[in-house]
Order: structure tokens, then sequence, then C-alpha cells
């Protein structure tokens, strides 16, 4: 087939997209708020007149919901353009104010988003330590303990969620073994609000805590730093008053109004069940995938997200699996969005010693509020045709 002609085709498929750990779907309720700061709310919410101070009160209502989920002050609550920009303020501003004898800790599973200013940091002569994971990507807790032994400041950063596997770190317990050991201690955060209802501020002795909206089913382009009171971090934006000097900038008001409604409906989900109808779909789409010949779950199956699969196909590829996906009009993915541009294998499987011929053969399937039975039967339909084509061909297949 032609690429025109598979083009044309992929235009009349039904899209069935489970690949929400990448970004979501913008609620409904979420355009319909930001609406009317595009047009008659249009005033800079720094501005001293009142035109601009409505904004600002319509601005601060919306920090008021997202502390709600997080069940912190508002005023604890920055605004940044994105997860990334929030994990690089908490690690290079924490390092910046401890001094350059500062240790930092992170795990080798980390988003790049995390990985990448560690590195950055290392080849500036900073002593960065990796603790590993188990085979099913559960922390290794020995390492970690052993790391926070280490003598001099220190700064912990650490994902709450993985975004691959979906496995859950015990964030609360490392926390408190991080302030014990008197470190200062960061959290990404960004696959696990509003998908945890442990995400809690007021429980979780965390210092900082980093999240993306368009994860959350918010527009892409705003994130939060939570920063609690005290916590030794320079500003990592400079050059304005905005967010009490913490991140320099005119406020992007309709995306936080934005953010603040799908916060609002994340904390409407975390009571109504809706996390529970989503893990049972994903339950049934595991199910009838492991009927597929030598196909094996990647990660912990109790201590993970609701939302998350990720599931290895041995003897072939999974940008391959993609590509025929794509042409039944299903949308998934083979790792991190941030890194599915490289035929690298996951570093996060790496580091879980996931075979080798089940290492290029994984597949992460994330559903969200909006996934169907259609959406997991399309799935269930698919994969299963498309694993034995690519098996015939594989000089590995069986």
């Amino acid at each position: 087939m032609s690429e025109e002609a598979r083009g044309a085709s992929r235009a009349d498929t039904k899209l069935h997209y489970l690949d929400n750990n990448a970004t979501t779907r913008p609620a409904p309720e979420v355009v319909e708020a930001m609406m009317p700061f595009f047009t008659e709310k249009w005033g800079n919410a720094s501005s001293m007149y009142e035109f601009g101070g409505q904004v600002h009160r319509d601005m601060e209502e919306a920090r008021a919901k997202v502390a709600a989920l997080l069940k912190c002050d508002p005023g604890e609550i920055v605004f940044t353009s994105c997860g990334s920009e929030s994990d690089n303020q908490a690690i290079f501003g924490t390092v910046e104010a401890l001094g350059p004898s500062t240790v930092v800790i992170t795990t080798k599973v980390e988003h790049p988003a995390v990985i990448q200013p560690c590195k950055a940091l290392e080849e500036r002569g900073h002593r960065v330590i990796w603790v590993g994971v188990h085979g099913d990507g559960t922390l290794d807790e020995a390492q970690y303990a052993a790391a926070l032994a280490t003598p001099g400041p220190k700064l912990v950063t650490m994902m709450w969620a993985n975004n691959e596997t979906g496995v859950l770190f015990p964030i609360a317990e490392c926390a408190r073994l991080a302030k014990a050991a008197g470190a200062v201690f960061h959290t990404d955060a960004t696959q696990a609000v509003g998908k945890v209802a442990g995400v809690d501020m007021a429980a979780t002795p965390a210092d900082m805590l980093s999240f993306s909206g368009h994860k959350i089913h918010a527009p892409k382009g705003i994130g939060v730093l939570f920063i609690r009171r005290g916590t030794p971090v320079r500003p990592f934006l400079l050059g304005g008053h905005q967010e009490k000097s913490r991140r320099a900038g005119t406020e992007n008001v309709p995306y936080i109004v934005g953010l603040g409604k799908a916060c609002e409906l994340a904390a409407a989900e975390l009571r109504d069940g809706t996390l529970d109808r989503i893990a049972a779909l994903r339950d049934r789409l595991e199910a009838g995938l492991l009927r597929i010949p030598e196909t094996v779950v990647n990660g912990n199956r109790e201590m993970r997200l609701a939302n998350t699969l990720n599931i290895s196909f041995p003897y072939i590829e999974g940008e391959a699996m993609l590509f025929h996906l794509a042409d039944a009009g299903i949308c998934a993915s083979s790792g991190s969005a941030c890194t599915s541009g490289s035929l690298d294998p996951s570093h996060v499987l790496k580091a879980m010693d996931v075979p080798f011929t089940s290492l290029h053969g994984s597949l992460r399937f994330s559903l969200s509020r909006y996934s169907t039975d259609a959406d997991v039967d399309a799935v269930l339909e698919a994969m299963p045709g498309i694993v034995r084509t690519l098996r015939d061909l594989s000089p590995f297949g069986r």
C-alpha cells in the first residue's frame, strides 16, 4: 500500500487512543472554562487596575483548586510552563541554594526531565547517586537507604509513578527517610497526580512536587511546582515579580484557569470510582493480550497506576507493532513520549533487566476517563494477527 493510500485509509479509521501517559485529550469542561480568557477576560493578571484585578482573582481561584487536589496551601503552588520546567527548577534551584557540595540522589528509571539535569550536574562535578530497581520495577530500598547515609547536603529527586510501567514508588516513606537524613526531597508526580489517591502533601513530607497539566486533561503548556514553605530553592527564571518572585514571566491565565478546572475534575474522579472503571478496562486488556503466546507484563502488577499496562511481545520490534496498530487507528507507545524518536531500548526496562528478546518488543497502553470497551476490543482484535505476522518475519521468531 502506498503512503498516500495508507494515509487515506487511516483517515477513515476510528481513533482508539491508548497513549494517555504521553498526553490526554483536553476535557470539554476545561476548554469551556478557558475560552473567556481568550476573549473578554484577556487582561494582565499582574496589572493594578480592575480589568487585570478580576483576572488575577480568577487565577487565584484556579490556584486554590490545584492546592485542593494536592491538599496543600495555595501559596505553595508555583505555575510553570510544564512538568519538565518544574523538574529543572526543583533540581537546579535546590543545588544552587544548598551549594556545590550537594549530593543528588535519584533513580535509574526517572523521566528524561530528571535524568538530563542530573547528568548535567555530574558533568559540572557534582556527585549523583543512581539508585536501582528490582526486576519488577520497584525501588531498591536498600540502595536508597545506603545513598541517604552519604554525608553532606543532599537532594533526593524521585518519581512517584513511572511513566513507562506505571510502577509506584513508596514516596511518603521515601520522603520521611530523606527528611530524617537531612535531605531535601523532590518528587516528579507527573503521572501520579489525579491518578493516585495518596498524592496528599499534608500527609507526605516531600519538600517539592512537579506535575504537568496535559496529563490530566488540561492543555499542553502549563505545569506546577509545589514548594513547601521554607524549602531552600532558588528561582529558575528571573526578570519579574510574578509567582511571588519564584518564577518570572507574565502569567498564562487561560491555561492556569484550565488547569484549575482539570484539577477540580480529577479530584471528583478520585472520589467517584472512575479509577476503578479504568483499572477494570486495563485488566481486561491485559488478560486478553496475555493469551498471545510468550507475552509478559513488565513491572509490578499490584503497585502500579490503574491506567497503565506495559507488556512485551518477544522476538519482534515495538516500532513495527506501533506501525501496524496505527493502521487500525490505535494509538499506543513503545515508551516515554520524550524518547520515542530514539531506536535505543527503554532505559527503564534495561534497569529492570528485561531480557533482550523482550526489550525491543514492549508496548505501553495507557487509558483515561475517555477510554471505552470499544478501545480495548480494537486492540484485542488487532494484536494477535500483528504479532503472528511480525514473528513470521523475525529471525528470532518461533
